[in-house]
């Protein structure tokens, strides 16, 4: 479009040129004037036509600067929305990876915890096994006069009944110390509720008493009030 303008105004310079040159040669004629005033005109319609045609062009030139500048500010706000997006994605991004960092220490912390539980637990139970074990090797270690304080014991209820306190008497009364005859009569199983009974019977087998009378005489040999009642309700009383 420029191109044609340039040659619309270059015809109309050699169209002006041209028609000047006739009136100038043709002076005083009426040819002469016709000629001028038709190039006068002619030019003057070419010069409207060129000046039309750029007045026509340049609200293009200022539609398309509108469309460009449109276009800038759209291709500016897309660049903005991609940055806030991008911006949007990599904070997801970090809370993400914030959590998961949480989530793995809340599990290795929680790991820690069971695994101090567990080391907890473990010692307890070594504790009580090597005090089970020192408690079975103090039983298995006894003394010769712990063996033989226990044997006569047992070889004393094989025969007679005997309160714990009266069987202690017994044993101390044959030579062996209170802690060594405390020891045996802690160490042999013995129903002494069931003694008091066999000595309530043996009682009666060789002399007579009254209820309380026997009671009174069990509680002397050594058993207690309640051992001493049940025995005597067993033998009948």
């Amino acid at each position: 479009m420029d191109t044609f303008l340039v040659l619309l105004m270059l015809a109309a310079l050699a169209g002006v040129v041209f028609f000047v040159v006739l009136a100038l040669a043709g002076k005083g004629s009426r040819r002469g004037n016709f000629a001028k005033s038709g190039g006068c005109l002619l030019a003057v319609l070419v010069l409207v036509f060129v000046v039309g045609s750029m007045e026509e062009d340049s609200p293009v030139s200022e539609d398309a600067a509108v469309d460009t500048s449109e276009e800038d500010t759209e291709a500016e706000d897309k660049a903005e929305q991609e940055e806030l997006e991008a911006e949007e994605a990599e904070e997801q991004k970090q809370e993400e990876q914030e959590a998961r960092e949480a989530e793995e220490q809340a599990q290795k912390e929680q790991e820690a915890k069971e695994a101090e539980e567990q080391a907890r637990k473990e010692e307890e139970e070594r504790k009580a096994e090597e005090e089970r074990k020192a408690a079975e090797a103090e039983e298995n270690s006894l003394t010769l006069s712990q063996e033989q304080a226990i044997s006569m014991a047992e070889d004393y209820l094989n025969y007679t009944a005997f309160s714990k306190s009266g069987l202690m008497e017994q044993l101390v009364f044959e030579g062996f110390s209170q802690e060594e005859a405390a020891f045996a009569v802690e160490n042999i199983t013995v129903d002494w509720q069931e003694q008091a009974v066999m000595m309530a019977q043996d009682y009666l087998d060789y002399t007579s008493f009254s209820r309380q009378g026997l009671i009174d005489q069990l509680t002397f040999e050594g058993f207690s009030t309640e051992h001493a009642t049940y025995a005597v309700s067993q033998v009948g009383f």
